[in-house]
């Protein structure tokens, strides 16, 4: 068997972004700064700016599943992270893929809408998701209105996580950032209940992004061979401080700084 490599790899399935904000290009940039190599398998091409989504156009099923392929044949994935997946076909072709491979762990970012507004799916979509994806879940990451949208019946945030632990995920995190609370509450779900909430400070700013870099520093903490409690915790505390050190870039949302760390002080 070949050897694990010094740099873990995650596989991460989304959408382009010509910003270079979001989707493949903020997994492609949270990856690497934290020492993890990406390896990103197009589903989509988008057009958007940092102030609205305008639309997209839709990589085939076919094309998707043999740019997967032709990385896991050949390089030694540890982790898979998802984002926009655009389609039902794509959903299929993911799971496709997953079911090949069950020890990998998965952290599912389950986008119903681009943070400058627009959807990036339709509920036949969501539901496949719910159907064919969640149960191959190692943490799934909806902020709370994604997780309300997959749960309409939840009458409560708790119990929204709950019923998509019931859905097959192994963990769910569900982000607070839309909720009208001074402080931004995070809530970690597993075995049937609550296991931790993280209590963050709420930053004054709107960012292009911030669920994908969530999502992706998981995949790489998980990659990295952490448990899921201390990967949920550490993607947290990276992402908190992308966003704390962001900057303007264009005329909307502010682009998180990935590289925060590699800045001086002074800036």
């Amino acid at each position: 068997m070949q050897e694990s490599p010094e740099i873990p790899i995650v596989l991460s399935f989304g959408g382009t972004d010509p910003t270079g904000g979001a989707g493949l290009q903020a997994d492609i940039e949270t990856l690497a700064s934290i020492g993890v190599h990406c390896t990103p398998v197009t589903t989509a091409v988008t057009v958007q700016d940092t102030q609205a989504f305008k639309g997209f156009e839709l990589v085939s099923m076919e094309t998707v599943i043999e740019q997967a392929r032709a990385v896991l044949e050949d390089m030694p994935v540890a982790a898979f992270k998802i984002g926009m997946l655009g389609s039902v076909q794509n959903v299929e072709a993911v799971h496709g893929i997953l079911i090949d491979y069950p020890k990998l762990p998965v952290a599912l970012d389950p986008l119903v809408s681009a943070g400058v507004g627009g959807a990036l799916g339709d509920d036949e979509m969501l539901d496949a998701m719910a159907t064919l994806l969640f149960p191959l879940t190692t943490v799934l990451t909806p902020n709370s209105q994604e997780a309300l949208r997959f749960t309409p019946e939840a009458d409560s945030l708790e119990a929204s996580g709950l019923e998509l632990l019931e859905a097959g995920c192994d963990y769910v995190l569900i982000t607070g950032t839309h909720e009208p609370t001074p402080h931004v509450v995070n809530t970690l779900f597993s075995n049937h209940k609550v296991i931790e909430t993280y209590t963050w400070e709420r930053l004054p700013n709107m960012y292009h992004g911030s669920g994908c870099t969530l999502a992706a520093a998981l995949a790489g903490m998980l990659a990295q061979g952490l448990d899921p409690v201390a990967a949920s915790l550490e993607a947290q505390e990276y992402t908190f401080e992308s966003l704390k050190h962001g900057y303007r870039l264009g005329m909307g949302q502010l682009h998180p700084n990935r590289f925060y760390w590699a800045r001086g002080e002074e800036d």
